[in-house]
Parts: C-alpha cells; structure tokens; sequence
C-alpha cells in the first residue's frame, strides 16, 4: 500500500502496532493482476483475451498486434457500487504504465445493476508512457463496477503497473494478519509462504499471529522456516491449548490489542489457497469506509475453483441455518466465468475464512465468545450490527476454501453448531425458544427416523450443553469436545468405513421424491416413525448414495450403506428399536426442559456476557 511508511517497516520489523501517517496523497487500493499466484486459478478470473495473441504474467500483458483483453473479471473489476455505497470516496484513477510500438487504445469502462455496458473513457498510448484514467463514483449505488480494455494498434504493446487508488486518509491504520490452525501444517505453512510471496502485502503487514494449537506443528516444516524469514521480528509464532476456532482467532485478537489499540485484524483459514491481493483490498477499503465494518472477502470452491460459495450472507436464528443469502438476486454457487455479480447485496455476516476486524469493533464491542468453534463468526457479525458496525462482503476479495458439502454433518462439530447457534440466538432480542423448539424437534426427529443414533444423541447433548448456561463456555470447550468424542463411540453409524467393505450384490436406492413442504412432512415422518415401530421396514442390506440419503428415504429400509460426504467410504446404518425408543424418550425430555428453562439460560448468558468476552477470561483461558 503506497501510504505504510515501508522504510520504517524494513529497518525495524517488529514495530508497535501504531497508526501509520499517509506518505502520499494517493492510497493503493487495488492492482491490476492478469495471473494467479496458483495454477488451480483460471487466469480468466483475472483477465481474458477477447480478440488475437495475448501472454500474460501475475502483473503484465503482452498484446501482439490486434489483440484485445479487458479484466471485465472477477478479480479484474474495481467494485464502484460498494466503494460509493460504503465510503466517501467520490472518484477513482487507474494508471497503467504502456510500451507501444505503435499506440494501444486503453479503455475504462463501466457496467451497472443489470449488467448493461459503457465506456466511461479512454486514452491512447503511444510509445512508452503512464497512462491515468479517472472515473466518478456517483451511478452506482443499486449494482455496477469498473474495468480497462486494451487494444494494440499496429504493433506490440506492453501494459504492467495497473493501480487504482483513491485520495488517501490522513492516516492508514496498520494491518495484522492472525491465522489459526489445528494439525493442518503443510497447509498453513502454504498460506504463510502465499502471503510472503507478494512484497507488497509483506510490506503492508505490521505482525502475522500464527496461532498453532495442535500436536504437529507448524514451526516444524521446511517451508514455513524458509518464509518465516521474510516477516522477521513481525511474525508471532504461538502455541496453546486447543480453545478450536474462537480461541485461536481471538488470541490474534487479544494480541494485536494489546499490542496496539488501532489495528486492523484480518482472520484467515490456515486451509485456504490465498489470493494475497485480497489483503490489501481489505485493507485498503477499511481504511476508507465512512463507518467502521467487518469486511469480509468471498470464498470460492477449492475443489471447483471458478464457482463462487459464498458472499452477501445472513442468518435464520429461528431455524439455526447459516449461509442462507441476503439477495434472491446474488449470484452462488454459479461460475464467475460465466456471470459476474452486478448488484449490490449487503452481508449480515462473513465466514472467518478471511474476515478483516477494524480496530474500533474490538474497542466497541470486545473480543469473541469462547465456544471452542462454529458460529464465533455469526455471533460477532451479529453483535457488531446490534452496535452499529456493519458486515460487508467486498467483490473482489476472494480466497478458495474446501467445499463445504464434503463435510458430512454427522460429526462431533454438530455439536458445537447446535449448542453455539442457541447461544446465539439466545443473545438477539427477537430469541424464540418455542419456534426453536419445535425446529430442534423436528431436525432430532428427522436424525432418528434417518437412522442416525449417534446424530441425534449428538443434537440432544447440544441442547443439553446450552442448557448448562455460561458455566459449560468455562473451559473454552474442551471438556465438551473430548466428552462428545468419546459418547459417540458407541454409535457404529458414526464411523467411516472403507467401500471395499462393502457387501457383493448390494443394490442401489435411488431418492424418493420428497414430500412436499409443512404439514405434509410432517405427516411423512410419522408415517415413517409408525412403520419402524411396528418394524414394517424393507430388508436391507442396500446402498444409497449421499446425495440420496434424505431421511424420508433412508428411513424405509432397516440396514443402509450411506455414503459419506467426503467421498472416502461409507457409513453403516441398521434400525435399532432400542436406540430408536432411547433417544425418542430423550428428544421428549430435553426439549419439555428446553421449553421450561431456555428463558431463564438466556438470561444468564446476557448477564454473563461482559465477563465471557472480556481480556481477561481470554487471558485466563490462554493461561496469561
């Protein structure tokens, strides 16, 4: 970023987080990239080749004679709509530094809400020049972005050196980067090692937490000795018990604040495949929105890099689903290649995937709750909203990340999603234990009728764990994770077998129709729960694949191989009337419980609520 005092940052490394004052009157928001850093990228997510020969590195083009590209692309365009709805920003200039033979025409063109195009205006080149092109930002508000065109006119042209920037702040908060990880070293020394590769980035960076809370450790690979180098004394290396996802990403938290009051904080996956640029656009736009927000980059699949997962987000606190969109009108799961968002979606929160926490929102509102992992991030989108902080999801930042439909929901992290959402839900005004409820009811039931025991004794214990109020959130979650761990043990659908194990002859059953939405599920699942009672099921041994595996067709047959999400074996399930009888008798119980005490646990958690997020639980908890 032009404005960090670069000189300060390579002469003395490990510099307090302090704000650092504008050494130009230009701030670096965003560089023109016509490659990846990683060849899963497809480079037309960053420039495309409209007409003739183009050959392209991370940051130039070279056009032979004819030859037309424009970054009308995912991380090509410049986000106008969000830049005039979130800041004060009200023109933007992009330079390009041109090597023609002849003259290469460059222009900057525009779209809006519906995608329609037009040229804001262009320039052309001749011989070997720095170009600049200026546009307002005043016809976005509703949708809309901005991009260049090249054209070589005659001969070769080179173009390199594309920056947009803004007139800068007087001041540029500094930025940290606090990455939290659990036995996934390689992967974590790869995102290091991507963050290290950019000089830029690894020069606007004030301090790197790397926050390792696992039994093989980071510090150990090759790779991350090797780049460690390049951030010197700014590279924190830490090491502690594991508090899962809020307690390693709120240790970069608690450090950066202490280290200084006004720093920025990005969280970052340590199994992501990292675009470094979207650092600095984070950064850069958090510097300049009117109001402080959490800003939040997109997530890609990492398995099919050019579709788009996740961006403009909210949640249902009334069914405990997350990810459910914002806009029926923003475009997921759907590749970027073939469309591109033009609207405008606001987020009601990000994924920590790669999350930037402005300075103000942990002086305002305080540090993360300590539920081990699952909803920390929804919680503090939430609660910063309820403050008057923002979440904005920034196009143009984007990191991949494994898809989440690999992950199959019967493991001990439905636990922490279950009793974490009510925790949740529990701290907004509008909690409803009754509608909740009759969901959680319906969900266990859904489990049961489905075969799977160990899911719905998981779920129950969930409910049971927010039922213990803020004395189950003393430990940081450890005790709970080893305690779920070892009970579902004795559930053999739990467990991933290998498909060889498979029995010859099996046949495959293909999904049912599902019923149709309301009361007429409703009656399908008692349908099914009569027919098991009365063990009146179709004999198995049969396959269905996990696509195929609803509960309304699962819960048919009396022995099911299902296949697993991750695609790596299967899972046995077999009718168990004695489990079936349990843990219908147990459903009845917590929820008459729930029913009873959900009121009186939600106050506790308010009340308790200061001394759960403050500096020195967490200090506690860290063993500070």
């Amino acid at each position: 970023m032009d404005t960090v005092n670069e000189t300060e940052n390579q002469s003395n490394p490990g510099v307090e987080l302090i704000s650092h004052r504008a050494t130009s009157d230009r701030l670096l928001v965003q560089r023109g990239l016509f490659t990846g850093t990683s060849p899963v990228a497809s480079d037309e997510l960053y420039a495309v080749t409209k007409v003739g020969m183009v050959t392209r590195t991370r940051f130039e083009l070279r056009l032979q004679p004819g030859a037309v590209a424009h970054t009308n692309t995912f991380f090509g365009r410049f986000p106008a709509s969000y830049w005039q709805r979130w800041t004060n920003v009200t023109e933007v200039t992009v330079t390009a530094r041109v090597v023609a033979e002849t003259t290469c025409r460059i222009q900057l063109q525009a779209s809006d809400i519906g995608g329609h195009r037009r040229i804001v205006t262009n320039v052309v080149a001749t011989g070997s020049e720095t170009v600049s092109l200026t546009a307002p930002l005043d016809t976005f508000v509703d949708g809309g972005a901005l991009w260049l065109q090249f054209e070589a006119q005659g001969g070769n042209a080179v173009v390199d050196e594309v920056e947009w920037t803004v007139a800068s702040p007087e001041t540029i908060r500094p930025v940290a980067i606090a990455i939290c990880t659990f036995n996934r070293a390689d992967d974590c020394a790869r995102t290091v090692a991507a963050l290290a590769s950019d000089d830029r980035v690894l020069a606007l960076l004030d301090a790197l937490y790397v926050v390792d809370q696992g039994t093989d450790p980071v510090e150990s690979r090759e790779l991350f000795q090797d780049v460690s180098k390049k951030f010197g004394s700014r590279l924190h290396y830490l090491r502690q018990a594991n508090l899962g996802g809020a307690g390693g990403f709120t240790r970069g938290l608690y450090e950066a604040s202490e280290a200084g009051p006004n720093a920025d904080v990005i969280l970052m996956d340590d199994d992501i495949l990292c675009e470094p640029e979207s650092v600095l656009r984070l950064s850069a736009f958090s510097n300049m929105t009117t109001e402080p927000a959490l800003i939040g980059a997109q997530m890609l699949f990492l398995f099919n890099p050019d579709y788009l997962l996740a961006s403009g987000e909210r949640v249902d606190l009334g069914t405990l689903q997350r990810g459910v969109p914002t806009d029926e009108h923003g475009v997921r799961n759907t590749s970027v290649l073939e469309k591109l968002p033009e609207r405008r979606v606001d987020a009601e929160y990000n994924g920590w995937w790669t999350c930037l926490i402005p300075a103000e929102a942990i002086e305002r509102i305080g540090l993360p709750l300590p539920v081990f992992f699952q909803w920390d991030d929804v919680e503090y989108s939430l609660r910063a909203g309820r403050a008057g902080i923002p979440t904005i999801t920034l196009p143009s930042a984007a990191v991949w990340h494994a898809d989440f439909y690999w992950k199959d929901v019967d493991g001990f992290a439905h636990y922490f999603s279950t009793r974490n959402g009510l925790i949740t839900a529990s701290l907004d005004p509008g909690f409803a234990p009754k509608t909740l409820a009759k969901q959680l009811a319906r969900d266990i039931s859904h489990s049961i009728v489905g075969l799977q025991y160990g899911l719905a004794h998981t779920q129950i214990r969930a409910i049971e764990g927010f039922l213990e109020g803020p004395a189950g959130l003393a430990d940081g979650g450890q005790k709970a994770l080893a305690a779920i761990n070892q009970e579902r043990k004795r559930f053999p659908e739990t467990v991933t077998r290998p498909a060889s194990e498979l029995p010859s002859r099996l046949p495959i059953r293909r999904v049912a129709p599902s019923p149709k939405p309301g009361l007429w599920t409703d009656l399908v699942l008692a349908k099914r729960a009569v027919t098991q009672a009365r063990n009146q099921l179709e004999r198995g041994p049969v396959a269905i694949s996990y696509e195929d595996a609803q509960w309304w067709h699962v819960g048919r047959f009396d022995h099911v191989f299902v296949t697993d999400a991750s695609q790596g074996g299967v899972r046995e399930r077999r009718f168990d009337s004695e489990k079936a009888a349990e843990m219908s008798g147990r459903l009845a119980g917590v929820i008459k419980r729930f029913y009873a005490e959900a009121p009186s646990v939600a106050q506790a958690f308010i009340n308790e609520f200061p001394q759960l997020t403050s500096r020195e639980n967490w200090a506690r908890l860290y063993e500070k």
